[in-house]
This record gives C-alpha cells, structure tokens and sequence, in this order.
C-alpha cells in the first residue's frame, strides 16, 4: 500500500489500444490507507470518431450534421457518441457553431 499520511486516495492509472481506432483497455488501482480497489473495462474503439476532414463533401446536408449532434442515436442505436442536443449538452446555437466550424474542415 502507498502511506497517506493525510488522508488522500491514491489513484494509478493505465490504458492502452490496439490500432488506431482498436480496441482499447484501462485500468486503475484506487489506495486509500489500507483499502484498495481495482476497476478495470475496456474492449470499445479506441478512436471512435470518424476523421475529421473535407466534412463539408462527406455531409453535404447541414442538416444531416444537425442531426448527427443533436442525437446520433436516433442514426447509429449502438453509437458510443452521446445526444448532445437531446441531453442538454450543448445548446442549439453551440450545436449549430460547432457545425459551422465542422464545414470549414
């Protein structure tokens, strides 16, 4: 165990993935005085996003953007990516800046 003479939790981190997008895994070990507990997960892409480049030729519909980030899972049920839009995550002016951004790339 690692000596915490004032109290604090120690936490040890790893990860890793296998290609680019792969599979991945992470690890940590968390060390409080005498206790320690390890929480592990993994096996999802690594790189889950397509690249980001000549969007505006791949998404020629602003709308299908729109879309894409309001709520992805309306498209992809199995998407990792969450709804921004739909969970309040990002506004729709955010949403709609953020595709500006996206269709200059």
């Amino acid at each position: 165990m690692t000596e915490q003479a004032d109290g604090r939790v120690v936490i040890h981190t790893d990860g890793a993935c296998s290609g680019n997008p792969g599979v991945g895994g992470w690890g940590a070990i968390l060390e409080w005085g005498d206790h320690r507990r390890e929480i592990k997960g993994g096996e999802l892409p690594g790189t889950i996003g397509p690249p980001l480049r000549d969007i505006k030729s791949k998404y020629p519909d602003r709308n299908e953007l729109l879309a894409i980030l309001n709520d992805e899972t309306k498209r992809n049920p199995a998407t990792m990516m969450p709804p921004f839009g739909r969970n309040r995550i990002l506004t729709e002016q955010e949403i709609d800046a953020i595709v500006d951004f996206l269709e200059t790339l």
